[in-house]
């Protein structure tokens, strides 16, 4: 494929997926962005180019702010009232449901990711809407409680102003719908810049977003759609007129973020990935802890958040263990994301690729081992398959591997397997595997993690309804159908307080 496969109507090489055009969206107007990045986008599979990283300029960027700005100024979306905003949000839900098969496979295309493992995760793209539309009719922006006088008090949630959405390029079409989703609901006009590395499925729901809102007989500038790399999303978090960022990508990326918020105050929420542990005690079914950590290990090419960082076993499992991840890895097909039969994808990018490589060198040259038993296919790809690495000391293995790479380390006690676990200044996911489950649950109250999952392994947090915290490095705030509306919020008291007096008269 050349570069005109940024063009629309360009065909990829492959299952007939016609790759969207990457326009931008500015107060209701779809256009090209006016500038290309130094950045050469891929075929993941084909290790082949599909055209240049584009970026929205300077003028559309201002645009886009303004048209924000003035929605946010005339209430004319936050003015909506919650039920009616519901009713939108649930009209999106219904149309991106049908467009669930194309973006899989856009996603699989840009990402790697088998089309098998796209298409689950996609589910979340109707759900975030139909999920924030439900939270908006139980009346997740209002609650009155009763004063000390017996006044009613009333909380009101109001959107802080517009609000900024910042997607990674691991699963973006997902982390966009819920992000999105979530300060429409809260009543804030939404601008959305997904990861230069994967901008199509991104794309192809936002024009979707689009029709729909339009359809709705919602205002230009209530949803736009930049694109663009650091220099774009910087531009968009130091803006004043910007007051609420949600943010999921790296940890240097996120700092940053976090000093261009400090400045205006800016409301921020940060997902910035972990170093996670996967800690399996002595009593536990070596098969089953060998199914969940290469479960762990390849999950979205082990190119996630939540991914296996560490696996901490006890000494008289450790060769047992070892064996059966080797087992399943060997057993696991690498090839086309977008073939049904596959397995483990490519990484995103020959780029991340050799970032990966130089990582597991840096872990090998510390005096690790490296233990891979997946066969890849012959020929061009960014593949690489997933790593095991014994022998690391601790210090030498504490920053994050984004990709299907983990170290291994064993203990002899259950509290050296923790010391291990919590080793790291990061606390995003953490996970126990044991045969009693009470004493299992004992140990994951200690991980020091936003979420810790006893004897799972799946993609899915445990719950819904509850929040997705990130701990130390990992990020600042919290996560979830609830907290994420509410972090495009702020939060007004109103109510009669009584006839107190200071004085007495």
């Amino acid at each position: 494929m050349t570069e005109a496969a940024t063009s629309p109507g360009v065909a990829a090489a492959r299952a007939g997926l016609t790759l969207p055009a990457l326009e931008e969206l500015v107060d209701g107007a779809w256009s090209t962005p006016a500038e290309t990045l130094d950045l050469v986008l891929e075929d993941p599979y084909l290790g082949t180019p599909v055209g240049a990283g584009v970026a929205s300029g300077a003028e559309a960027v201002e645009a886009a702010l303004a048209a924000a700005d003035h929605v946010h100024r005339t209430g004319s979306w936050s003015g909506t009232t919650p039920e009616r905003r519901a009713e939108v949000l649930d009209a999106v839900g219904a149309r991106l449901a049908t467009e669930l098969p194309r973006l899989a496979a856009l996603e699989s295309f840009a990402t790697g990711v088998p089309i098998t493992q796209t298409g689950i995760v996609g589910v979340i793209v109707p759900g975030a809407f139909h999920l924030a539309a439900q939270m908006l009719r139980d009346g997740v922006l209002s609650s009155t409680v009763t004063g000390e006088h017996g006044n009613p008090v009333e909380v009101h949630r109001l959107p802080l102003g517009p609000a900024l959405c910042l997607v990674p390029w691991n699963a973006p079409a997902p982390m966009a719908a819920h992000k999105i989703a979530s300060s429409l609901a809260a009543g804030a006009p939404t601008l959305l810049k997904p990861s230069e590395y994967a901008p199509w499925g991104t794309t192809a729901l936002a024009r979707v977003v689009d029709e729909v809102l339009t359809a709705e007989g919602v205002a230009p500038g209530t949803f736009q759609l930049l694109h663009g790399g650091p220099a774009v999303g910087g531009a968009l978090v130091t803006d004043p007129r910007v007051r609420a960022v949600s943010f999921t990508g790296g940890l240097r990326g996120g700092r940053e973020i976090a000093a261009a918020c400090a400045t205006n105050f800016t409301a921020l929420q940060l997902e910035l990935g972990g170093n996670n542990p996967l800690l399996v005690l002595s009593d536990a079914d070596p098969a089953a802890a060998a199914r969940h950590a290469a479960d762990l290990l390849t999950t979205l090419n082990g190119q996630w958040c939540r991914a296996l960082g560490r696996l901490v076993l006890p000494r008289s499992l450790a060769e047992d263990v070892l064996a059966g991840i080797a087992e399943r890895l060997s057993g696991l097909v690498a090839g086309d994301p977008l073939d049904p039969g596959t397995d483990l994808g490519p990484i995103v990018h020959s780029g991340h690729l050799a970032r990966l490589r130089s990582d597991i060198e840096e872990r090998r040259a510390a005096g690790g081992t490296p233990h891979a038993s997946t066969p890849l296919p012959d020929g061009p790809g960014n593949f690489l398959a997933p790593t095991l690495l014994t022998g690391v000391p601790a210090v030498a293995c504490v920053e994050e591997v984004f990709g299907p790479v983990a170290t291994v380390h064993v203990y002899d006690d259950v509290e050296e397997g923790l010391e291990l676990a919590n080793g790291t200044p990061f606390g995003l996911e953490g996970y126990v595997v044991g045969t009693d489950t009470d004493a299992a649950l004992a140990v994951a109250r200690r991980v020091r993690a936003g979420e810790v999952k006893v004897n799972g392994s799946t993609i899915m947090s445990l719950h819904l309804m509850t929040p997705r915290p990130a701990w130390g490095l990992s990020g600042m705030g919290e996560e979830g159908t609830v907290e994420t509306i509410r972090i495009f919020t702020g939060a007004r008291v109103v109510g009669v307080e009584g006839g107190f007096s200071l004085h007495g008269r």
